[in-house]
């Protein structure tokens, strides 16, 4: 049996599996779904469909494969053989016991179709990303400092065999290339889809601008618009939509991508030392992107629902915010500094946009920095460093 590791989403998926029958555990390669599921559920009989022979049996008669296990059993890699879905005794009814299947899958499950209705869409969903920065502080030998922490990046197997990060995701990136690409898409040219992704990670924590990707990757722009869509399913990169607040500003539209993983991030632009984290010239947006991140995967790991809704502000005349998380009780304005030192200025950017909300509640503020001092309030609101962003991530009420 695989040795876990504490993850924060464990008590979400136990209690997703005693309401109802099929719980999906979804995320990239290598986020650890298999060695949880197995941890926390030893009673189930265990299979990969990433093994041939499962895959061929499950694919060539799925009900007699799945008839080896009356009562349930862990699935892994499920959409290997997405048809499997259609199968399964008792997904979304009453006539199955809970907790009777659980599956991961490292492709966003869009399910084929039975009866009329998605059966994706009636099982429990749940995300697991690489290692929050709640669960890394848990681990021994651990990042130090905020250049480690994001060059090190989240994938469990690096802290498991305190391996070097560059070497292990040359590694991965590879493998995702050769067998998820291929498996997901008819991607002809293997060397053009990895410059892609290099190109994409260059703009982690910018406007997605399609037609600029595409030709500086020498693609048609739905190539790149199909590519990023590719990433996005298999949990590489993420896209947050842009504000659409109605408070009288005409507010950019595109949304900004982001990638899941900053220690992926840094190996696909060429970091391969921690030190050169301090003054690359990417350094801010990988930040940006660490800190993003963070909050998305904090909310993943509580199993939350959609909503309230996660954007950024940008208007036409420059003024901008990392984040803006809607909460009943108001907006919290989320913003990001590499700055190490603590001062005034860092409040600059959501002031201004705090006073464009009007007559609304005034919204929350909160500024993540690059040093290590902590303030509880700062004279714009909380002043936060690097290392506590697990507190503006998990508090579900405004900071």
């Amino acid at each position: 049996m695989p040795v876990m590791m504490r993850r924060d989403l464990a008590p979400a998926l136990i209690t997703a599996t005693t309401r109802t029958a099929t719980v999906s555990l979804v995320g990239p390669r290598q986020s650890g779904k298999s060695t949880l599921c197995r941890a926390l559920f030893p009673g189930h009989p265990y299979r990969t469909l990433d093994a041939p022979d499962h895959r061929a049996f499950a694919a060539r008669d799925p009900l007699e494969f799945l008839g080896q296990f009356p009562d349930g059993a862990v699935i892994a890699e499920v959409q290997r053989v997405p048809d499997l879905l259609a199968h399964l005794p008792g997904v979304g009814g009453s006539d199955s016991a809970p907790g009777r299947w659980i599956l991961t899958s490292s492709r966003a499950l869009a399910g084929p179709v039975r009866g009329g209705q998605a059966v994706a869409g009636r099982i429990d969903a749940l995300h697991l990303l690489p290692l929050a920065w709640s669960e890394v502080t848990h681990l021994r030998p651990r990042p130090r400092t905020l250049e480690e922490a994001m060059f090190s990046g989240g994938y469990p197997a690096i802290f498991a065999g305190d391996l070097d990060p560059s070497r292990w995701l040359r590694f991965h990136v590879a493998d995702y290339i050769e067998r998820e690409v291929r498996s997901i898409s008819n991607v002809g040219d293997l060397a053009s889809f990895q410059r892609f992704v290099e190109a994409c990670a260059a703009r982690s924590a910018r406007l997605l601008n399609y037609s600029a990707l595409a030709a500086d990757c020498g693609i048609s722009q739905p190539t790149a618009k199909a590519w990023v869509g590719i990433l996005e399913s298999s949990f590489l990169t993420f896209r947050l939509p842009a504000f659409r607040g109605d408070i009288g500003r005409r507010l950019v539209r595109a949304p900004k991508l982001y990638f899941h993983d900053t220690g992926l991030l840094c190996w696909l632009v060429g970091i391969r030392d921690p030190e050169r984290l301090r003054s690359h010239r990417l350094r801010r947006s990988i930040f940006e992107t660490w800190v993003v991140s963070e909050i998305v995967k904090q909310r993943a790991n509580r199993g939350d629902p959609p909503g309230p809704r996660l954007s950024f502000y940008r208007d036409r005349h420059g003024a901008e915010v990392a984040l803006v998380i809607e909460q009943p009780e108001g907006p919290v304005l989320v913003d990001v500094s590499a700055a190490a030192t603590p001062s005034p200025t860092l409040f600059q950017r959501a002031e201004r946009v705090r006073r464009h909300f009007g007559g609304r509640p005034a919204p929350n503020v909160a500024v993540v920095y690059a040093g290590e001092g902590f303030r509880s309030r700062g004279p714009g609101g909380r002043l936060i460093p690097w290392w506590r962003v697990p507190s503006v991530a998990a508090s579900r009420a405004a900071p």
